[in-house]
Order: structure tokens, then sequence, then C-alpha cells
């Protein structure tokens, strides 16, 4: 079949099917997203028989063995650390979510790993309402749903983005301030979903309520975070930063924001959308911050 890889740059390449465990269904697949912790992170090691991807959206060709999950012919968008950029894809029945048929399919490509991670992300915050949540790198994949499902709690929204253009849509989304890094933070924040690290992290930090908390997710400045823990006594209060982990299975969660979308009360944020011999493109407008949320691939 034909497979997105990287070789070491991002091309097609021809690798062999998928071979379902008994726990696992066979998808068609219709639609892909990538994700730039993907693109961005990838191994610096050729791996040309190595099918990357996370997310794929498509149809179930072949049912599981063991008699879970859905039947052939049924909708599905699935969620794993590997194999999602081919035409078939092996995956667990516990990791997908069933796609209702008035459901663009391919928007649906978009939710699992930067919908879910930023699901877990603030359920780990523990209760929002009311008070004043902080989303950093809020522009982009992870950012914008946590936007979302942040003010849908009852948070406060602040998003935080790298430069005022960044910030297109982001209030319809949910946003109650909008700030150009948390730096320009006035009062305290709660909780904070922090995507991008380096210094952001740090200044999110000190900006913490007493007994506030930071989910740290992602790294999209590639930059370590260095935290000056005697400024941090006097500025920060007892707040706490947690190394967040997104957890499987994914199945319940990824079902639930395919509900959301269905009824409207979410969006996917696709900003990039195209076909998979375009994947080149898409990859490079992801890595130079041109895509506001997510990209995605349809295949023939």
């Amino acid at each position: 079949m034909r497979a997105l890889v990287f070789a070491p740059e991002l091309t097609f390449a021809d690798v062999p099917d998928p071979v379902p465990a008994p726990g696992q269904v066979l998808v068609e697949v219709a639609a892909v997203s990538l994700n730039f912790g993907e693109v961005a992170y990838r191994s610096p090691v050729p791996r040309p028989r190595n099918v990357p991807g996370w997310d794929a959206a498509g149809v179930v060709v072949r049912a599981a063995a063991d008699g879970s999950g859905p039947a052939v012919g049924t909708r599905v968008v699935t969620f794993d650390w590997s194999g999602a950029w081919a035409e078939q894809r092996a995956v667990s029945t516990a990791d997908l979510a069933v796609v209702p048929a008035d459901v663009d399919l391919a928007l649906t490509a978009a939710l699992p790993v930067a919908g879910v991670t930023a699901f877990q992300a603030l359920r780990r915050l523990g209760p929002v309402d009311g008070r004043r949540v902080l989303v950093t790198g809020a522009s982009g994949g992870v950012g914008r749903f946590a936007v979302q499902l942040a003010a849908k709690a009852g948070a406060h929204v602040v998003a935080s983005v790298g430069g005022p253009q960044r910030a297109a849509g982001l209030r319809e989304l949910g946003a109650a301030e909008i700030v150009v890094g948390p730096e320009e933070l006035t009062e305290r924040v709660y909780g904070v979903l922090d995507n991008v690290g380096g210094s952001q992290l740090a200044e999110a930090f000190y900006r913490l309520e007493d007994d506030g908390v930071v989910q740290a997710i992602g790294k999209a400045s590639k930059e370590p975070t260095t935290i000056d823990f005697e400024e941090a006594r006097v500025r920060s209060l007892r707040g706490r930063i947690e190394n967040f982990s997104i957890t499987a299975p994914f199945g319940e969660d990824l079902a639930h924001l395919v509900g959301l979308l269905a009824t409207g009360e979410l969006d996917a944020q696709v900003g990039w959308r195209g076909p998979w011999d375009r994947a080149a493109e898409a990859a490079g407008a992801l890595l130079s911050r041109e895509v506001r949320g997510k990209a995605v691939l349809t295949l023939a």
C-alpha cells in the first residue's frame, strides 16, 4: 500500500499492508491530520518503511477478530502512535470512536491527539468554573481545542499567542482575554495549559494563584525551561507544575469529542486542508506557524 514516510524528508513509499491483531479493526483511511510534534520532533534516523502518524479517520473494512468494536462499513476516527499516514490502518477497538453519518469524516481526523490532549489536560486541572485559565500556544492545534473546552467548562480563558496576527478567531472560540505571551498578564491565573515550554512556561508559573497548577503539555518553542525558584518564592505563591502525559485508552474521550463536534459545540479548527499529495506543503506550513489550528490531508 501507499504511505507517507520520512526518508528523511516527507515522501511517499510502498509499504506492507497492516496485519490486525485480534483486538484491532482494519480501517480504509479517508483523512489524516499532521501535528506539529510529528513533524518537528521526528526521528533523525531515516526509517523509510516505518509509517508515522497519530490521527486517521476512515471506514472499517475488517472487523476485529475477537468480536469487539464496530462492524464492517462503520465510519470511525482512530488514535494510535504510528501507522496513520497510509491507505490502511490497523488500530485497537479501544482507541477509536464511531462517526455519525452527518459529520464530515475529514474534520474528525483533527480530533485525536490535539483534542484528547486538551480534554485530558483540562480535566487534570480539576473544576475550573469561574476560574482564570491561561492557554499558551492558543493558536495551535491543542491550544484552540483547549480554549473551547475550557470556556465550555465555565473558565475565564486567557489565550496567549505569539503575535497579534495569531489571535484571529480566538474570541469567537471563547477566549475572554488575549495576550501576547504570559508577560502581558495583569492578574494571576488558577490554571495553565502550556503548549510552548521554554521561557513562556516559566513566566506562566510565576503568575499562578496560590495552589494554582500548570499542565506542561508541549514544547513548541523547542527551548528548555529554566525556573528561578528564588524568584518563584516571591512571585508564584504555592503554585506547582505537572508534567502532562496523555493516557490511553483513548476511545471514550474521542467519542465525547466527536459528540461535541456533531452537535456544533466544538469546532475542529482546521486551518489547512488539502489532498495528501500536498503533505510536504502542509508540514512546511505547520513548521513555519502559518496554520491556525490543524492541518488535514484527504486521501483520494
